[in-house]
Parts: structure tokens; sequence; C-alpha cells
């Protein structure tokens, strides 16, 4: 993997100002408003804010998100890895002042009964697509929101450069392209994979039915 410290983001000890917010919006409010929009574009609330961006996953990039959650099934099949790899998981940050919807989450087999019960849980693992529609402020909000909040690892996919930038907690970022390989360690030692897998696309079907 190659380590070089191309991208940085917000310091999760750093104190972050996003001046120029918007009227205050309940958590509530949010529910009633905002969670059930169905206009393309992804909602979240953080500390009484409404973050609205454009999904940054078109149809044609879902194979990114296939790619990935199909590696983790084979692990989980080979029983090298167990737990759950969910897309979009609606979770809070930071005692509830962050909601936030990452583009994929680990939970443990632990969490997601925990979760059942009623307990928030914070994932150790997160993957994040990212394209032109995302700010570089609200990016470091959130990477900020992240580390505070005890995630350990954070993929950000970029699928225009065909580039992964790997954060961990206490390591230099590691830009990763091409060959590179693609750690999820020390949550995941399993999992890791080229970057070319994870751009890999699919074969055009033929003659498949409707």
């Amino acid at each position: 993997m190659a380590a070089t410290a191309v991208l940085k983001l917000a310091d999760p000890t750093a104190v972050h100002n996003n001046g120029g917010k918007s009227k205050y919006v309940s958590w509530e409010n949010f529910q009633k408003r905002y969670l059930p929009r169905e206009d393309g574009c992804k909602y979240e609330w953080v500390r009484g804010q409404v973050i609205k961006t454009k999904h940054t996953m078109t149809q044609k990039q879902l194979y990114l998100l296939a790619n990935l959650r199909g590696f983790f099934n084979q692990l989980v099949f080979a029983e090298k890895i167990a737990g759950y790899f969910e897309p979009e998981a609606d979770t809070f940050f930071l005692s509830g002042e962050a909601h936030r919807r990452p583009g994929l989450s680990y939970f443990t087999k632990k969490q997601q009964a925990l979760a059942a019960h009623g307990e928030e849980q914070i994932p150790q693992f997160v993957v994040e697509v990212i394209s032109g529609n995302e700010m570089l402020n609200d990016l470091e909000d959130k990477m900020m929101d992240y580390w505070k909040a005890g995630v350990q690892v954070v993929w950000l996919i970029y699928p225009k450069q065909e580039i992964v930038y790997v954060h961990s907690r206490g390591k230099e970022t590691a830009r990763c392209q091409g060959g590179d390989l693609c750690s999820a360690e020390p949550v995941l030692p399993e999992f890791v994979l080229p970057v070319g897998e994870i751009y890999k696309k699919p074969p055009i079907p033929k003659d498949l039915p409707i």
C-alpha cells in the first residue's frame, strides 16, 4: 500500500468553525420533513443543521459497493470474519449530536444485537463514495465526527479518479490506486484488496432474462 499523506482532513481534536449556519431544525422536525424525502438527495442532521447532498452513488457506480460487499461476504462465508456491512445505515454519532448515513458501515454481530435492544452503535469501519457534490468543509466535518465518535478506519472512494484514500486512526493517510492494497486493519485485518478489484466493472450481460 502506498502511504503518502496527500489528502489532509480535519484533525479529530481540532475545533472546526462552520460559519453561516442555517436555521436550527430539531431532530423531530428533521424526521418528519427530511427523512421521508426521495428526491435524489441524502439528508443528514448535524447539531441542528440539515446537511443536504446529492446522492454520491449513481446507478453506474453501484458496482463499487457490490464489489466491496461481495468481497466481505466471501470472507464471511470462509469464516474469516463475521458481522455485517450495511449501506447507508442511519447512525448517530457523538451521543446524538450528528445523524450520518455512511456509504457502508461495518457492525459486529454483538453490535447488531445491542442495536436491536435500543443501544446506538458506532461502526468501527466506514466507506464513503465521494463525488463533486461533496464540499470539502462538509467532508472535514464528517471526518471529524467519525474520529471523535471512535471510528477507527475510513475509506474515501473517488470514482472519477479511481483512487481510494485510507484513513486509519494514528497512521498516515494512504493514497491507493492501481495495484495498491487497501486495508481495513486493525478493525478487519483480513479485509485487504487491491484498488483495481474495487473498480473492476462486471462484464456486459448477454441474453439474460429481464
